[in-house]
């Protein structure tokens, strides 16, 4: 059975109820699941994929309300492991009138952190699953130790290792150490999801092309790179590259969208018979499903409010990518 090991943070995500208004401005908020791991791995059940979420949650309600939307949402738990040692996580985000978010986090004694590289086995992983992570976690901690065991283990056994940077800088002690970071893990990844609004942080080039050329170190077979409102594009190491438009909406709240997008990227190449020495070969003969589902999925994500409970089923993906496709016709 194929499976999507998602690694990292499950935290809570305070939403403003007003739109437009800084975090000092905003009275009220509404308490969603998030952390981006999470979302990832709530997006690939949804779309009918074998997930499994990878971390350390507290024994608290926030905890209690986490393992539940895990759960309702069909998320594989059975790895998770509840501790009294730390807290969850806390994430208030404002919203301003175009869509784009603010954060301010509270996790300094965030459970996830905890998890330490003796709490993982590597027997759990096989070399038809996959394996998702990002940068949130890979701050000095037990659990950044635990994310190079991990990733150890999958290259051991052939696995597909997936990196997404989605760089939250209010977490990190300086820039230069999230960036270093981000740079050090980039090699151990074979399939990478930047978007435009990280390219130059991470690489410090200006010139697209050439900073998305840069990407291709160490295993890096595949570069997914999201332009937001403008689609996606596939760079692969042999130079192909492949580019969809997207999908136009009325953004309501971006939190989650990019998680969505690779989440339904990763789901369609979990439906393919991929394996790390086809990866190239399956992501240039499916671009178009891949990219379609993909941008699909972050779009109509970005046109609800919230993360998780806004990531859409997958027939609802695809009535939205056959209606787009009518209209476009007529």
């Amino acid at each position: 059975m194929k499976r999507v090991f998602c690694i990292g943070e499950t935290l809570i995500d305070f939403i403003p109820v007003q739109k437009g208004k800084s975090l000092k401005e905003v009275t009220s908020f509404e308490r969603v699941a998030g952390g981006a791991p999470m979302n990832v791995a709530i997006a690939v059940a949804k779309y009918e994929g074998n997930s499994v979420m990878l971390t350390k949650i507290a024994k608290d309600s926030f905890g209690d309300y986490l393992v539940d939307v895990l759960q309702e949402n069909g998320v594989d738990t059975s790895y998770l492991i509840r501790c009294n040692e730390g807290e969850t996580g806390l994430a208030f985000v404002s919203v301003n009138g175009s869509g784009e978010r603010d954060f301010n986090f509270y996790r300094k004694n965030s459970a996830d952190l905890l998890l330490s590289p003796n709490e993982v086995k590597p027997e759990w992983f096989d070399k038809e699953d996959m394996l998702h992570f990002c940068s949130v976690d890979l701050v000095e901690s037990p659990m950044k130790q635990t994310h190079i065991e991990v990733i150890n283990a999958f290259q051991a056994t052939g696995g597909i290792v997936s990196f997404d940077p989605n760089v939250r800088l209010p977490l990190w002690p300086d820039k230069e150490s999230c960036r270093r970071t981000i740079l050090d893990f980039l090699p151990l990844a074979d399939l990478v999801k930047v978007s435009d609004e990280e390219l130059f942080f991470i690489t410090n080039i200006r010139e697209e092309k050439e900073a998305i050329s840069s990407l291709f170190v160490g295993n890096v077979k595949v570069v997914v790179y999201t332009k937001g409102k403008d689609g996606a594009m596939i760079y692969l190491k042999d130079g192909e590259q492949f580019e969809d438009k997207g999908f136009k909406v009325t953004v309501s709240d971006t939190t989650g969208a990019g998680d969505a997008f690779i989440g339904g990227f990763l789901s369609v190449l979990l439906s393919l018979d991929t394996s790390r020495d086809n990866l190239c070969q399956t992501v240039s003969e499916h671009h178009q499903q891949l990219l379609t589902f993909a941008n699909a999925s972050g779009a109509l994500t970005a046109s609800v409010k919230g993360a998780i409970q806004a990531a859409p089923g997958k027939q609802h993906i695809l009535n939205f990518i056959s209606t787009q496709r009518s209209e476009l016709m007529q």
